[in-house]
């Protein structure tokens, strides 16, 4: 979710389309991965011998996707390529899972690392290591043309009750909710495609995403739009997310090793130039760290 044309809906169509196909796919080898023991000892030793990384990811735009030319790309598995390529691991396997299964996935050991556009919070912290997160994100809306609701903020649609729609899983479940719209009047969709299609077709007024996504997915529509970034607020605070790849609690000398060549990816810039080509910008960098993102 090839790196040319990660922002295009088109692309975000056919990766959403593929991602029940995969997950279908890997369910034979996700249950063999699952039932067979991994060995004692070191995490980072252990996949230097094997060569190979399992990285858990979730079929979508433009974190980690099928292309339609049937190549595993995304920002995730090119920011992986680079730094396991580092770390003495030659190859990335991408596995396709839904959002939900991933942090499951990864502690009983189908996966070795998961990324996929996976907020770093308190919540998350109790059950994963995270590396720092390879980018921030502020939330945005997709409505239609013209934005004849004014939404803008969580508070907009508690003021003009409007039909309220976000992802599976997002962060902005809790954000709308904190901002006093009834969890029971939120409707949940697969994913930012679905949202694209409910907005367009009027069954809601608003889906709420990331603002990185929700451009992306609106690029070639002529019936919907997305809104400036913003930051949500919680319990009074601007809340400026971070997302990272996840380990699991038992992995501290992998996730560390892999820290340390993202600290000089950030440094040097080569970060951004992995990250630009699926639509990241300058703005979307970050400095934030997993200790102050978890509290």
């Amino acid at each position: 979710m090839a790196a040319s044309n990660a922002g295009s809906g088109a692309a975000m169509v056919r990766a959403t389309a593929r991602r029940t196909f995969l997950a279908s796919g890997v369910g034979a080898a996700l249950a063999v991965a699952g039932c067979s023991r991994v060995p004692d000892g070191d995490a980072l030793g252990r996949l230097r011998s094997q060569g190979t990384v399992r990285l858990g990811i979730a079929g979508e735009v433009p974190y980690g996707y099928v292309d339609e030319d049937g190549r595993f790309t995304g920002e995730a598995p090119e920011l992986a390529k680079v730094i396991f390529k580092r770390l003495g691991i030659d190859r990335v396997q991408p596995v396709a899972t839904d959002f939900s299964s991933l942090i499951p996935g990864l502690n009983s050991q189908q996966f070795d690392v998961v990324s996929a556009g996976m907020y770093i919070n308190k919540e998350r912290c109790a059950q994963v290591l995270f590396a720092d997160p390879e980018y921030q994100m502020l939330d945005a809306f997709i409505v239609r043309k013209g934005n004849p609701k004014g939404l803008h903020t969580y508070e907009d649609v508690v003021r003009t009750r409007a039909r309220f729609a976000t992802g599976t899983g997002y962060a902005e479940i809790q954000y709308a909710a904190a901002a006093g719209i009834p969890e029971k009047d939120i409707v949940i969709l697969q994913d930012q495609v679905a949202g694209l299609n409910a907005v367009e077709s009027g069954r809601v007024d608003v889906f709420a995403g990331t603002a990185l996504t929700t451009r992306a997915v609106v690029r070639k529509s002529g019936r919907a739009e997305t809104t400036a970034p913003f930051a949500a607020v919680v319990d009074g605070r601007q809340k400026v997310d971070g997302g990272g790849f996840a380990f699991r609690p038992t992995d501290t000398t992998l996730r560390d090793a892999f820290n340390t060549e993202l600290h000089k990816l950030r440094s040097s810039g080569e970060l951004f130039r992995i990250l630009r080509p699926f639509g990241f910008t300058r703005a979307e960098m970050t400095t934030l760290t997993a200790k102050e993102l978890c509290r």
